[in-house]
């Protein structure tokens, strides 16, 4: 187990550089990572809403049972019964106010694009963004989800993971919200969907195989020649230092 330093200094000034050598590090060292573990756009925008606050193994349980019900179609989701999709997406937890999002998510793709993605992906980006946040249920994460895995965009998705490992290593704020860990991103990583999808995906198994909440493996993580030197930054008292935090997030891992 790693000792963490209970304050930190200010972050170490990140460079191109430096995430291109973090991509080429990981990549080098899980390989290609083919995300998003998906069959159609549609179930990637499902799975985007149901991986939140659970592990994608129980969102692959119930992406499972939505496909045997038959309800992996905008209109399907639209018209189903509010108990039977909150009884089939039951095992991705939060069930009813996920049910209550796909069908958000449902009734604004009719509505407003006629049910097809060339529509909806042909907005600007950042029109579609702000079209995606306006659903009840999506925040930056799940938009951005979409936007990247779904609609090919260029952006790049900020996640516990990224936030933990970008923070240990000094490159941000251990206390950084998702639009300033993004902006770090989009300012030293080059704006392509390929390298922001194969990023992502790296830092999230870096983070549950290695940078874990609590009893991170740093000594065998490709990333550890990178730490600064007086090792990994995590400010006491923070919510990342929560016990009950931690504890949840690494249930959920």
């Amino acid at each position: 187990m790693e000792t963490m330093r209970a304050i930190a200094p200010e972050p170490r000034p990140a460079t191109s550089e430096t995430l291109a050598t973090y991509y080429g590090t990981l990549l080098q060292h899980f390989g290609p990572q083919h995300w998003w573990p998906a069959r159609t756009r549609l179930e990637v925008i499902v799975g985007a809403i149901l991986t939140q606050n659970t592990s994608w193994r129980n969102v692959e349980v119930a992406v499972a049972r939505l496909r045997r019900a038959g309800l992996l179609q905008h209109r399907a989701l639209l018209n189903a019964p509010l108990s039977r999709l909150e009884s089939c997406i039951r095992p991705a937890g939060y069930y009813r106010q996920k049910a209550r999002t796909l069908k958000a998510f449902a009734s604004f793709f009719e509505d407003q694009f006629g049910g097809s993605f060339h529509r909806l992906f042909h907005l600007p980006m950042g029109e579609c963004r702000a079209r995606l946040l306006s659903i009840k249920g999506f925040g930056p994460e799940t938009a951005d989800s979409v936007l990247l895995y779904a609609g090919k965009f260029p952006i790049f998705v900020v996640d516990a993971y990224t936030r933990r490992i970008l923070s240990r290593h000094g490159l941000v704020p251990p206390d950084a919200d998702y639009a300033t860990t993004q902006a770090m991103v989009h300012q030293h990583l080059k704006p392509e969907t390929k390298v922001y999808n194969e990023f992502h995906a790296l830092l999230v198994e870096t983070g549950k195989t290695y940078c874990r909440p609590q009893q991170p493996r740093c000594s065998s993580c490709p990333l550890r020649p990178f730490l600064p030197v007086a090792g990994p930054v995590l400010v006491a008292g923070s919510l990342a230092n929560s016990p009950a935090w931690a504890l949840a997030a690494e249930e959920a891992e």
